[in-house]
């Protein structure tokens, strides 16, 4: 179903009335391909862009509603989807609305670079933000439903639907074969796969869907929910807006020679940093839930006299067979599980947590999906976007999509100097942009993934320089400096309250 024939199939007729909100996409949308391909769509499709949000009633309830739509570019999540997003849940939870929100998406918006894949932390945490308020979401999971989507704030919802015959997941099922060469089963990843493995409510078809959401705004309002003093929004109409053109283009210098040293066999893994700045550290095991993912390293030890809990992503690249066994840092739903249990663990305690990143990206594969990869994401993301202790993420190696982002939600983000930081591979965006996989230099220029371009578009907080690249031979250099920044770090957080971290994290990350 289109926009206006889902909007029309659920709403009480005359009752939906816009959010015209006022978006300049004009720092993200600096390619004329890019930029001519998204007026093409506009012409087509008669909609300005993937998502429409408004207010509107629902069998009389008073909701805030949001529909994407996978005509428009597949729906995939840019600046403009995201900050959409976000205002929803913003304009829900001031006007204490509930959210029903249709979800569609291929995934991020490649073409914008970091700037699409930050979209997932600013979404999960005006999410997150609206249901502590002790506000309803019900998610809406249709065809396709994929990547960053999915992995946010799609899944972060009091109660989940599957639309009948959706496509749903982390990774895409081609994806999922060209990466492991493994078949995969009929009916994998659709609406009834995931609600066999329990990741949804309910599987509810086109034609119940308006019937089954009013019956649980009836439900939840007779909890206390229901707005029962505010009126039906009067009806109105969605507003093309144009956004301010930018014409900068950014040129960026080194960045496959970066990739090639962040990727390299001989950098430092996770552990090494930990055992080296931390006195007494000790690793902790297990998810509590299925198992102890070796792609993720955790434990807590002293800073200074200081206790302090750092968790990391372990490539163990140097051996192939700890490499393989640790899958090169590519967590798996355990990885995620776990290192949530070790977050809450530093919180209940008031510890600090410290995040070493170093991964091309989550685990992608059959096993991966089926217990929940793109869900545990989102859920992690709205843990660490909330949690009330001090965090900071070190991006010591390769930082890839949401793999990387999961653990890249902090007070502070760093990253070492010849780190990289990306919402994909070069070889995927080349892949994805070009058609052409061999362009992968190209493509490392084209999407800014080093530090310096980072810490200039403000994505990044501090660069730790490399006078050398970091091998085991100078680790002792580098954590002296690291030491230095670190100390400083905790004196300019040291007398903040826990709603004061809190409170600066979400604003550091809202104004992506």
């Amino acid at each position: 179903m289109n926009t206006y024939e889902r909007l029309n199939s659920i709403t009480d007729e005359g009752s939906f009335a816009a959010y015209e909100d006022d978006i300049d996409t004009g720092r993200v949308v600096v390619d004329d391909e890019y930029r001519a391909k998204i007026e093409r769509h506009r012409k087509r499709y008669e909609l300005y862009e993937a998502v429409l949000t408004g207010r509107a009633a629902i069998g009389g309830h008073d909701v805030a509603i949001g529909i994407m739509d996978a005509r428009f570019l597949r729906a995939s999540m840019g600046y403009y989807v995201g900050e959409k997003i976000t205002r929803l849940f913003e304009h829900a939870t001031k006007e204490r609305l509930p959210v029903v929100l249709f979800c569609a998406s291929g995934g991020a918006r490649v073409q914008e670079g970091m700037a699409s894949l930050l979209q997932m932390q600013k979404t999960s945490q005006a999410c997150v933000r609206h249901g502590k308020e002790g506000l309803l979401y019900i998610s809406v999971l249709t065809n396709p439903t994929f990547g960053g989507v999915t992995a946010s704030f799609a899944t972060l919802a009091d109660i989940i639907i599957a639309e009948e015959g959706a496509l749903i997941g982390f990774a895409g099922q081609r994806v999922i074969e060209q990466t492991t060469g493994e078949k995969l089963p009929e009916g994998f990843q659709t609406a009834r796969f995931h609600k066999e493995h329990g990741f949804v409510d309910e599987v509810v078809s086109t034609v119940r869907m308006r019937d089954y959401l009013t019956n649980l705004l009836d439900v939840f309002g007779r909890a206390g929910l229901k707005n029962a003093d505010k009126k039906p929004a009067a009806g109105g109409s969605y507003h093309l807006n144009s956004p301010a053109e930018d014409p900068e283009a950014y040129a960026f210098s080194e960045a496959w020679k970066n990739v090639k040293l962040a990727r390299k066999i001989t950098r430092p893994t996770a552990l090494e940093y930990m055992c080296k700045l931390f006195t007494d550290f000790t690793q902790l095991h297990g998810d509590r839930v299925s198992g102890d993912d070796p792609a993720v390293v955790g434990g807590i030890g002293f800073f200074k006299g200081r206790p302090v809990m750092s968790i990391g992503q372990q490539k163990g690249k140097q051996d192939i067979q700890e490499a393989i066994r640790r899958n090169w840092g590519m967590a798996s739903p355990s990885g995620h599980h776990k290192a949530i249990r070790l977050m809450k663990l530093a919180e209940k305690f008031g510890i600090p947590v410290v995040f070493f990143v170093d991964t091309m990206g989550a685990a992608c594969g059959r096993g991966a999906e089926e217990m929940g990869q793109a869900d545990i994401i989102a859920k992690m993301l709205g843990c660490a976007s909330e949690l009330k202790t001090l965090t900071l993420s070190i991006i010591v190696g390769e930082a890839g999509s949401g793999g990387a982002l999961a653990f890249s939600i902090a007070n502070e983000v760093w990253m070492l100097e010849h780190s990289v930081y990306s919402v994909i591979t070069p070889e995927g965006y080349a892949s994805i942009v070009w058609k052409d996989s061999e362009k992968k230099k190209e493509a490392a220029d084209a999407m800014g993934m080093c530090a310096s371009s980072l810490y200039e578009k403000k994505v990044i907080d501090r660069i730790i320089p490399e006078p050398e690249p970091v091998t085991a031979d100078n680790l002792d250099e580098i954590c002296k400096e690291m030491s230095a920044e670190l100390e400083d770090f905790f004196d300019r957080y040291g007398r903040l309250s826990r709603e004061e971290i809190v409170e600066r994290r979400y604003d550091k990350f809202r104004s992506y």
